[in-house]
C-alpha cells in the first residue's frame, strides 16, 4: 500500500521493511530495542506535511476522542 503522498512511498516502504524485519527477527525474540524509529519520524514528518498540505486540520486528526464526552456525540456538521 502507498503512503496518503506520492512524495511519501519511499520513506514508507523503507519504513515497513525496517519495522518487518525488526519485529521478526528481533521483537518476537525478545529483543525490544527501537532501531527503527528514525526512519519512523521521518515517515511521520512526510505524512503530517502531506496532511497539512491538503488543508487538513492536524489538531482534529491528533484530537483525543475516545473515552472522552465528545465520544458520544454526533460528529459536527
Amino acid at each position: 500500500m502507498n503512503s496518503l503522498n506520492e512524495e511519501c512511498n519511499d520513506l514508507k516502504h523503507e519504513y515497513d521493511a525496517c519495522f518487518n524485519s525488526w519485529f521478526s527477527e528481533k521483537f518476537l525474540k525478545g529483543d525490544t530495542t527501537d532501531s527503527c524509529g528514525e526512519l519512523f519520524r521521518k515517515y511521520q514528518q512526510c505524512v503530517k506535511n502531506a496532511i497539512k498540505d491538503k488543508g487538513i486540520d492536524m489538531e482534529e486528526v491528533e484530537r483525543v476522542v475516545i473515552g472522552t464526552e465528545s465520544e458520544k456525540q454526533p460528529p459536527e456538521q
